[in-house]
């Protein structure tokens, strides 16, 4: 089976990758000239872990073109992985999923054969039938379920390990606008997969709903987890690692993403919990959850600066360790750690920050902040050390680094305390 992936963004490469290492000849395409050649020479567009290895080791079954057409006619699936940007009222843009859909439309119209399209970026419910089918249908001329199939197909994976992710699902969500379509992807994925997951295939709305349902569901045990930190801060003896290891051991709850931290941040979390809210409004129904689960979480960042600014010495600087909005990315997308740098930088505070990955992202929307050359030079300058980003890396750093009567707090509770005897702060554990 061939198919074709349009994007060549951080999980469309990736895409093209993974289907590739799994025997499957795979034709990228993107607007983007410089993504293009650098997927034809074998080479990434972004920064993921392991993609470098995964498109030279895959290279002969890869290929990439700015051409719609030729992507189309020349395999039988076509995964959808564009941009759906969000708006102020919390909805998803499909400008760019209909205007991938108008292209493909074209195609279709030349081509005899069935041919399955699957919309793979995060939509509201609704958008995949309301906006995609429509174009799809007008410009090839054709029947949905008869000249093509459509599915709705997103992923539930992480920026930093996504190949993996793909390849071992949980589970595979389908929804299907026909059987026939839908038994064409499950057996795409059947030999795709390493790890024989299960596959829900469904209704294409209900796999709409399912997508961000799910995402609000994980940011919820966050904001659940992050308001216990808060008030074992509060209780003497309170320590949020002890309580969230027993919490965890019910398996009704389970200790995945139950940490007590700092708040979710990147480009899934924070706007899926959104789109649920706006989906929920457009049919007259109040999620009282789903709005506090976002209070929350924004208000991790006003309670962190306040805290920074009550330990910070007269005229200290601070340090802040991690500007990706989680480790291993160079993403900053709805990073609080870039919310933090810039609130406590605005306030005429000196702030420098390092980052094993994020840095040159970060440079574009920090202008008040200072960025080291690496975690010593970083660490040895601050009276006051903020670790905001669970980067291994950041294990490494050393008492005698630090100034004398310099802090350090540590947002996700990384090092050794005893190591850092009267100086060592911590989200979740009472002071």
């Amino acid at each position: 089976m061939k198919v074709s992936v349009i994007g060549l963004g951080k999980l469309g490469s990736p895409m093209v990758a993974a289907f590739a290492s799994r025997g499957f000849e795979v034709i990228g395409v993107d607007v983007n000239s410089e993504f293009v050649r650098l997927i034809n020479e074998g080479k990434p567009p972004v920064f993921e872990t392991d993609l470098d290895e995964y498109l030279k080791k895959n290279k002969e079954r890869i290929s990439a073109t700015k051409d719609y057409r030729e992507a189309v006619l020349n395999s039988e699936i076509t995964f959808i992985i564009v941009p759906t940007p969000s708006e102020k009222d919390g909805n998803f843009s499909t400008q760019y999923v209909v205007q991938a859909g108008k292209e493909i439309g074209k195609a279709l119209k030349e081509k005899p054969n069935f041919h399955l399209v699957v919309l793979t970026s995060t939509v509201t419910p609704g958008s995949t039938e309301g906006d995609l089918l429509p174009v799809l249908e007008e410009y090839s001329g054709k029947k949905c379920g008869i000249g093509f199939g459509l599915c709705y197909n997103p992923e539930f994976i992480a920026l930093g390990s996504v190949i993996n992710g793909l390849l071992n699902p949980d589970f595979v969500l389908i929804g299907e606008s026909d059987k026939r379509s839908g038994d064409i992807l499950e057996s795409f994925y059947k030999d795709f997969c390493l790890n024989n997951p299960p596959i829900k295939r469904m209704s294409i709305i209900n796999a709409e709903i399912t997508k961000i349902a799910l995402n609000t569901y994980v940011t919820t045990k966050i904001s659940y987890s992050n308001m216990l930190a808060e008030l074992c801060e509060k209780i003497p003896g309170g320590n949020i690692d002890v309580v969230t290891d027993a919490l965890g051991c019910d398996r009704r709850i389970g200790h995945k993403y139950l940490k007590g931290a700092l708040g979710y941040g990147g480009p899934c979390f924070p706007r899926d919990n959104r789109a649920l809210i706006f989906t929920a409004k457009r049919f007259g129904v109040e999620l009282p959850i789903a709005e506090a689960t976002d209070k929350i979480n924004q208000h991790q960042v006003e309670r962190l600066v306040e805290k920074v600014l009550s330990l910070l010495p007269e005229n200290g600087k601070v340090c802040i360790l991690g500007l990706s909005y989680k480790p291993e990315t160079n993403v900053i997308e709805e990073s609080q750690s870039v919310e933090i740098a810039k609130e406590i930088s605005e306030k005429g505070i000196s702030v420098i920050a390092f980052d094993p990955q994020a840095m040159e992202n970060a440079k574009k929307v920090l202008n008040k902040v200072s960025f080291a050359n690496s975690l010593k030079e970083a660490v040895e300058q601050a009276d006051l050390i903020l670790i905001t980003v669970p980067w291994k890396e950041f294990k490494e750093i050393q008492p005698h680094w630090l100034k004398d009567g310099a802090i350090l707090f540590d947002c996700w509770r990384i090092l050794d305390p005893k190591k850092y005897k009267g100086k060592y702060f911590a989200i979740g554990i009472s002071s």
